[in-house]
């Protein structure tokens, strides 16, 4: 697609009225909306203006590009406006903006949108084409210099810069990331402006674009092994794992485009730290390691939590009309509890397997995984095979939909490696969800009713549970939820509690939820009642705990455990485990999966296991507290 397919004479302003930068925003909006390119001129200032809080894409040397992929979008199209006196764009060097382009595109934008977007944005970085659109005076003139550009371009842009002629290499191998939030202009424009100077400087210098379509020209493990220093210019995340143990400048996107060649120079000089990536606290890499598993899992989870949080509260508010309230045949019946349990249950709970193997797809086959993972999700809870097993197999269903839908994806993508370039445009619309949706629908109606017996199976095993074996599982479950405060330990027994809660067993959320508390809630009373054993910072920290324990934020105790691990993490390990077994011992359940005390009140049971329910929580902080104390030392220096 050519640029001026989306730059057209009634979306250009040669002269603008503006004369500040939300005026700027509001005029090319306007322009736009006035050339039927949008649905919503109100909600696409919105998302434009969302986008520019991030970080400024007034890049320096007179241009503006403000962008944003938006719903609000009927049409991709360009506004491009003039202001011959400038005007103040809070851009990256400091001086007025006189060229902006306004870019729109769709929430859904085909990647030759996206690329012509880029295209333009990389045209840009040429001082000649900007004087000459400085200086036309028509909109056809405009649009000509614009054509003439892009057929000065043949083929596709070179992305590895390679020393110029006549030039020796500048030392060293050096290589470079670039992304921003919305991936359409800033991204292409930062590897330009850094493969231009590269090659100006003979620097043999290769930029990985992570932009909307995609990630283009990936840096291999090869490459990454033989380079001597790594740029990451991003203002979004980008895969860190594979830079453990190099020299990475970590920078925002506008500062490859403006200041090229000081981040060239520090890398040349290696003057950046050795980057250390921690695995445990980051799941971002991009290969298949053994952390692969949780990654995927914990992309399904993040994104199912919404629907299970959202659906679940609603589900438990709905109780408060009656137990059977919902029930048009019972006497109790409430319209507005019917209501609240077909959002919540009906509709949010519903939805809630098919998106955890949605998002765990997509994290192992980037967007093409999420339909089949989706389809495969809504498979494992639809299509059973066996009477009286209206759920399907659940989350154990969904899991298995998520992994197999991602691979599947994987597979299909790898079949079609090698059609021909001209059909390129049609895997992402055609080839991949044909294919990928029709081999995992296929396994997952063959494999599910199987699964349904297993899942059910456990569930009714789970049920059977009582007396001490409930009050081990609840031990376990505790224990758990506090031996890496939030980690990939914490997160499984979450994991699990939410599994039961789909599941109609709510004592398993209750357990998880009760526990999770304790380890902040017990580190802040320990810091209120045995002061002279923490630091005056570390006391102050003990407040902040109070409130990250209550609303259920495990990771509130991180700092106490990294200061004096020891004696923190197996006295956390020991109250929320009691309290877990307290929990089971109690016959506790809750069915919404987040919210701490906030929640308290949706407790089953009433009153009574409300105030059990404390007792049980509060019981387990005390024993963490009154260990910490008992384990820690006084401080000996003033603080």
């Amino acid at each position: 697609m050519r640029i001026t397919q989306l730059l057209t004479e009634n979306t250009i302003i040669l002269d603008l009225k503006s004369r500040s930068k939300r005026e700027v925003l509001d005029e090319l909006a306007e322009q736009l909306d006035q050339a039927g390119k949008l649905n919503d001129k109100q909600q696409f200032t919105k998302d434009i203006l969302a986008r520019e809080e991030q970080s400024t894409t007034g890049i320096g040397d007179t241009i503006a590009i403000p962008h944003a992929k938006s719903e609000a979008v009927k049409t991709p199209a360009i506004a491009f406006g003039r202001s011959f006196e400038g005007i103040d764009f809070e851009s990256l060097d400091g001086q007025p903006a006189q060229l902006f382009f306004m870019i729109a595109a769709t929430a859904g934008a085909n990647d030759d949108h996206l690329e012509a977007l880029s295209r333009l944005a990389t045209f840009l970085m040429d001082e000649k084409f900007r004087v000459n659109i400085l200086e036309a005076e028509s909109k056809q003139q405009v649009l000509d210099i614009v054509s003439a550009k892009e057929a000065e371009v043949e083929g596709p842009e070179q992305t590895e810069a390679t020393p110029a002629a006549g030039a020796s290499a500048a030392g060293g191998k050096i290589l470079a990331v670039t992304a921003c939030p919305t991936g359409i202009a800033h991204t292409y424009m930062a590897a330009e402006k850094l493969n231009g100077r590269a090659k100006e400087r003979g620097i043999n210098l290769k930029v990985e674009t992570n932009g909307s379509s995609g990630v283009k020209n990936r840096l291999t493990d090869a490459e990454i092994a033989e380079a001597d220093a790594i740029i990451v210019a991003a203002d979004t995340k980008v895969e860190m794992a594979r830079f453990d143990g190099k020299h990475v400048i970590q920078t925002q996107v506008g500062k490859a485009i403006y200041e090229a060649d000081q981040l060239l120079d520090r890398a040349l000089a290696q003057d950046a730290p050795v980057y250390k990536h921690d695995r445990t606290k980051d799941a971002d890499t991009g290969t298949e390691t053994k952390s692969g598993f949780y990654k995927h899992l914990m992309n399904g989870v993040s994104n199912m939590l919404p629907f299970v949080v959202g659906g679940g509260i609603l589900i438990a508010l709905s109780f408060f009309f009656g137990i059977n309230a919902a029930d048009p045949n019972s006497p109790e019946y409430n319209e507005f509890a019917a209501m609240l349990s077909t959002i919540g249950g009906g509709t949010a709970f519903f939805l809630m397997v098919p998106v955890l193997a949605g998002f765990i797809a997509m994290s192992i086959a980037d967007r093409p995984g999420f339909a089949p993972g989706m389809i495969g999700g809504l498979l494992a809870i639809t299509v059973t095979g066996v009477e009286e097993a209206s759920g399907g197999s659940g989350f154990l269903g969904g899991l298995i939909a998520g992994f197999l839908a991602g691979y599947v994806t994987l597979l299909v993508k790898k079949v079609f490696s090698g059609i021909p370039q001209s059909l390129e445009g049609l895997k992402p619309v055609l080839f991949y969800p044909v294919f990928s949706i029709l081999i995992t629908g296929v396994i997952m109606m063959l494999i599910n009713p199987p699964l349904t017996q297993v899942y059910t199976g456990i569930s009714a095993f789970l049920e059977s549970l009582g007396g001490t074996n409930l009050v081990l599982v609840g031990l376990l479950l505790g224990g758990m939820m506090a031996v890496d405060m939030g980690g990939p330990v914490n997160k499984a027994a979450y994991t699990f509690g939410i599994a039961m809660l789909d599941a109609q067993n709510f004592n398993f959320m209750a357990t998880v939820m009760a526990a999770g508390m304790v380890p902040p809630l017990g580190l802040a009373i320990a810091t209120t009642m045995f002061k002279k054993k923490f630091t005056k910072p570390e006391r102050e920290a003990g407040k902040t705990a109070y409130v990250l324990g209550a609303s259920f934020i495990t990771e509130g105790v991180i700092p106490f455990a990294a200061a004096d691990p020891v004696r923190v993490i197996p006295s956390a390990v020991v109250g929320a485990a009691t309290t877990g077994a307290l929990v089971m011992l109690f016959d506790i359940g809750l069915r919404a999966p987040h919210g701490g005390v906030f929640v308290i009140g949706l407790v089953d049971g009433g009153m009574a296991s409300i105030l059990m329910y404390l007792i049980a929580i509060l019981a387990g902080s005390f024993v963490t507290a009154i260990l910490v104390g008992l384990l820690k030392k006084n401080i000996t220096t003033a603080a």
